[in-house]
């Protein structure tokens, strides 16, 4: 270990890393990730689950490959439509059969109040991106065209959502790295109050973002799994977020060195061997986490798992081999106009942090009383969530396609803009469509294309789609047709699919959650060697999550009006802190442990406090900050892990590392290391009686 530290710090060690990375970098840039990224969150269920079935029988019919969109014709003062509103409307349809699959388009359908008129355009399925809105532009053109006044058109249905959702990516990741990096330059300044220090671990960091983005891309696809903009804007997110916080850690490290050596290179080594392990433990945990999701069913959730796995190994990579090259280029007045000078003392005993751990120590039960309260407090809110989302709430901001569902919503049966889809045996259809509109919540059902072998039933549902009603309806259709002897009949359609989600979603949420609460443990005790500390940490990690979860509902509920959560919001956001959270407890509790040898458990965390307090703080309010930058895209759920992390982290930074953690280390004292001993036999306090008159004082 220690021969890799003088190679890493060498002289021409420094160069050779950095033209490396360069030549690396210039390499992968060139080559390009293979992939956009700019792609809309896909379905990603397995093909074994009912709704994938369907849509692959689907592929067999004579009408295979086709979608379809709807234009919502009303009034724009939802009165009924006029006499000439209603001639425009009913003679509108060969205005679409240039676009339509089959050179026709049915005439359209009026609601019974005479208040809404649709027009559902046959098309066939268009995997790009950029073409398929310009067909939909097209196709919004064309509708209103040589309207009557006050007659408005809306482009919904499943060619409305698809292009409405692609427009919520597009770009989203170039404005999702632009507010990124501003907020981490601005919080780099912030902490390092230097006109120029800041730009080194940003420049890094950067620079590591850019690789992250191109190896995961390629990772992922050597196991057949494409990154589509969500993954990759939460990728940028965590590589911004993680790389950052161990560039602070390494950096802080390194400045405290500095104050003991000479020869900044022997500084920078005392600091890797410092700050190393502690960033490879809690990287390492971040990564054990997040491959998980690799057990899990949903493909967005495996993809989200490799993706930032590839994306934190990365960010460790730099974090410890370009940073530490970057910042021996320069000498100490990289630091200016805060300079450590060697042979200056330390301020860490005249610090706030070191009076804040001092006071804690005097009264441990009672700290550690008011903060468990508090958590608790919060974790109350946990108590009425709801969960799942419908389609029409998925956007903060209200897009074309969702106006135009709700207008059909209120008009017509609520599914009829999606309607279930029933494949069974063609000699058994119509005994399968007869039993489907007994269903109840089923408005009709309707036998549609054949190819001899099987046949497509429509049925539509009365409530809205995706929502908890609509899903319910689902299975209780499919649990009539199962039953249709010799029918073989599969409910699919969107409906079908987003229970099937969230089937799939709740199945691996109750199997990962245990896997990474088993991996954070693991690794805090092959770390700190005790089984006291591993416990207590862990646990007030799971308790900063169920009190940031609860904060986070009564926000959404009283302030930014979201009717629930979306079905991997909860999974995500606990994977997230948990992974990340502990981090701080890592870093603090492993200078804790080093402290402690020489000094005593209680000295010992009282100066890992004051050596961490600042640069922790720091790493925390900037993480953060990065994530809440998830808010800038109208995607909700993006916008919901994003609200639940910042302030999961800003409980884990301010309260549980802060007060918590060291308040439940002075009641255990030398037992919150069991059974490891420490190197010194006796509890000592070898702290400065400059400093202890300084506290009692003070």
């Amino acid at each position: 270990m220690k021969h890799i530290l003088s190679t890493v710090t060498g002289k021409r060690t420094s160069w050779i890393v950095l033209v490396m990375t360069g030549i690396i970098a210039a390499l992968l840039f060139s080559v390009g990730s293979g992939s956009s990224g700019e792609t809309s969150p896909g379905v990603g269920l397995k093909d074994s689950v009912e709704s994938a079935r369907v849509t692959a029988l689907q592929k067999e019919l004579p009408g295979a490959g086709n979608t379809s969109a709807i234009l919502v014709y009303s009034n724009d003062d939802e009165n009924k439509l006029t006499s000439e509103q209603k001639d425009f409307v009913m003679q509108a349809s060969p205005t679409f059969y240039e676009v339509s699959t089959d050179g026709f388009v049915p005439p359209a359908t009026f609601s019974e109040d005479g208040k809404v008129a649709i027009i559902v355009v046959p098309l066939a399925v268009q995997e790009n991106v950029e073409k398929q809105a310009e067909r939909a532009a097209e196709i919004r053109e064309s509708a209103a065209a040589d309207m009557p006044e006050g007659l408005t058109v809306k482009l919904s249905g499943p060619e409305g959502f698809a292009v409405d959702i692609a427009a919520v990516f597009d770009g989203a990741n170039f404005t999702l790295l632009l507010t990124t990096v501003m907020v981490v330059g601005i919080l780099l300044i912030v902490t390092y109050r230097s006109p120029w220090l800041w730009l080194v671990p940003l420049v890094v960091i950067g620079l590591a973002d850019g690789l992250a983005g191109i190896v995961a891309t390629r990772v992922a696809a050597l196991i057949g799994i494409e990154l589509d903009a969500s993954t990759t804007g939460i990728l940028s997110v965590l590589v911004f977020g993680a790389g950052t916080n161990y560039a602070l850690l390494l950096i802080s490290r390194y400045r405290d060195e500095l104050l003991h050596f000479e020869d900044r290179r022997d500084a920078m080594t005392r600091a890797l061997r410092g700050a190393g392990p502690a960033v490879i433990a809690s990287g390492g945990t971040v990564v054990l986490s997040l491959l998980t999701l690799l057990l899990a069913e949903l493909n967005g959730n495996r993809a989200l798992g490799i993706a930032c796995a590839t994306g934190v190994v990365v960010a460790m990579l730099f974090a410890l081999l370009v940073l530490p090259a970057a910042l021996l280029l320069f000498g100490r007045g990289l630091f200016w106009p805060y300079i450590p000078k060697f042979g200056a003392k330390s301020r860490q005993e005249r610090g706030v942090w070191f009076k804040l751990g001092t006071a804690v120590s005097k009264k441990p039960l009672l700290v550690a009383i008011l903060g468990l309260a508090i958590l608790g407090g919060l974790s109350l809110g946990t108590a009425n969530i709801q969960v799942g989302l419908s389609q029409t709430e998925q956007f903060r901001a209200t897009p074309e396609a969702v106006l135009g569902q709700e207008i059909i919503a209120d008009a017509f049966p609520g599914g009829s803009g999606s309607p279930a889809v029933i494949i069974a045996n063609a000699d058994q259809a119509d005994a399968v469509a007869q039993v489907a509109k007994k269903v109840d919540g089923v408005a009709s059902a309707t036998v549609g294309e054949s190819n001899g072998t099987i046949t497509e039933i429509s049925a539509v549902l009365e409530a809205e789609a995706e929502t908890a009603k609509a899903l319910n309806t689902i299975t209780d259709l499919r649990d009539a047709v199962h039953d249709v002897s010799g029918a073989d009949a599969l409910v699919g359609g969107l409906d079908a699919q987003a229970l099937d989600t969230q089937t799939a979603q709740e199945r691996d949420q109750a199997l990962i959650i245990p896997f990474i609460l088993a991996i954070v443990f693991l690794v805090l005790l092959v770390l700190l060697r005790s089984l006291v500390a591993p416990v207590l940490l862990l646990l007030t990690v799971v308790g900063s999550f169920f009190a940031s979860l609860g904060a986070s509902w009564l926000l959404f509920q009283t302030v930014l009006d979201f009717p629930g959560v979306d079905t991997n919001v909860i999974l995500f956001s606990f994977l997230f802190l948990v992974a990340l959270g502990v981090d701080y407890n890592i870093f603090l509790v492993t200078r804790a442990k080093e402290e402690a040898d020489a000094h005593g458990t209680r000295a010992g965390m009282i100066r890992a406090l004051a050596a961490t307090g600042g640069v922790i703080t720091s790493a925390g309010i900037l993480l953060a900050a990065v994530f809440a930058v998830l808010g800038v895209l109208p995607l909700i759920t993006l916008t919901q892990i994003g609200v639940i992390v910042c302030i999961g982290v800003l409980l884990d930074t301010l309260l549980v590392r802060t007060v918590i953690v060291p308040a439940l280390t002075f009641l255990c004292g030398d037992s919150f290391w069991w059974p490891r001993k420490l190197k010194g036999s006796v509890e000592t306090d070898n702290t400065s009686d400059e400093a202890k008159s300084r506290v009692a004082t003070a």
